[in-house]
């Protein structure tokens, strides 16, 4: 069962990079460095690294390589231990790992077809979509893994709380509309900040306005609906888990919108939007687990409380009716 805690963890952090590192490609313009060749480069199998352009298109493949052996690897070593208390079943490993493999599959095809058809900007965006949503199988994978034995499993009929699948929902439409502002190249149609230009509604005609003010409008209403979030967690006493996980999303939105902020204020600067789309990963990261924490946050503080069989722990007393010391 270790392994398989090994690999959900590796899994995790690799596809967290992966998708962190992947706007790189696009903001240097290296989409084509490999040219309309796949999977080979420039027609090799190694190409040639003689300019900045190859050097990260290839790098970038080789790291798809390097998620696809851990992702393999962690299906592999979740079917070997699927007999295995909390691998198997509803609320296991298994089954999010199965589905990390079948996006990655889905990746993979994406990829081929967005170099073949060289880069259109909507095969960019479903490719980004995809990758997110293997990023979050993989999240969901290792958070399983390392849930405590005493933790009930979280199967379909358990229930998180509501704000948190409306914040990753807000955060999906945000990765939406940031993907379509980026490939379209809409960053600049709305100067300024928090305004768009100056003005609470871009000027009529401005298609491209409108959708870079539909990412900020939706950005901000995600920002204070985890505001809200923490009031409510910290006001109602939920499990620590919980607590920190809402607050740490909303530090890392919070840093996200300074940091697009600064990035527009300073005309889209390459180092900028790196550290934005890092970030934006970031988020969507932090979303899905307050999402998974906050459907088992209830269970664990239960298991603390109860023993395995579920009943409530209380001080064993002698015949005689004394408390034993």
């Amino acid at each position: 069962m270790r392994i398989v805690r090994l690999l959900a963890a590796a899994t995790a952090a690799f596809a967290y990079l992966l998708v962190a590192l992947s706007p790189i490609v696009r903001i240097t313009g290296s989409g084509m460095g490999c040219g309309d060749h796949w999977p080979l480069c420039n027609g090799r199998l190694i190409p040639r690294l003689d300019n900045l352009a190859v050097m990260i298109e290839w790098g970038h493949r080789m790291a798809v390589v390097g998620l696809t052996a851990l992702v393999v690897g962690l299906l592999a070593a979740a079917w070997a231990f699927r007999r295995a208390p909390g691998v198997a079943g509803p609320g296991g490993v298994l089954r999010p790992a199965a589905l990390a493999a079948l996006l990655l599959v889905i990746q993979s095809l994406l990829g081929a077809v967005t170099v073949w058809l060289e880069l259109p900007a909507g095969a960019v965006v479903i490719h980004m979509l995809n990758a997110m949503a293997l990023l979050a199988a993989s999240l969901v994978a290792a958070f399983r893994a390392f849930r405590h034995p005493a933790v009930p499993a979280v199967t379909s009929r358990s229930r998180g709380s509501p704000a948190a699948f409306v914040a990753a929902g807000l955060g999906a439409v945000a990765l939406l509309l940031g993907a379509l502002t980026a490939n379209l190249h809409a960053g600049t149609a709305c100067q300024g900040f928090p305004l768009c230009s100056g003005r609470p509604w871009p000027e009529a005609g401005g298609g491209l306005a409108v959708l870079h003010w539909s990412h900020r409008l939706v950005a901000y209403a995600l920002a204070l609906h985890l505001v809200g979030m923490v009031i409510g967690v910290w006001r109602r006493g939920e499990h620590a888990r919980v607590r920190v996980t809402v607050s740490v999303a909303a530090g890392v939105m919070a840093l996200h919108v300074a940091v697009a902020a600064l990035m527009v204020l300073q005309f889209l600067r390459l180092g900028l939007r790196a550290t934005h789309a890092a970030l934006g990963a970031l988020v969507w990261a932090s979303l899905v687990a307050a999402c998974v924490i906050d459907r088992a946050g209830p269970s664990a503080a239960m298991a603390q409380r109860t023993g395995s069989t579920g009943q409530t722990k209380s001080p064993r007393r002698d015949p005689g009716g004394s408390d034993r010391r």
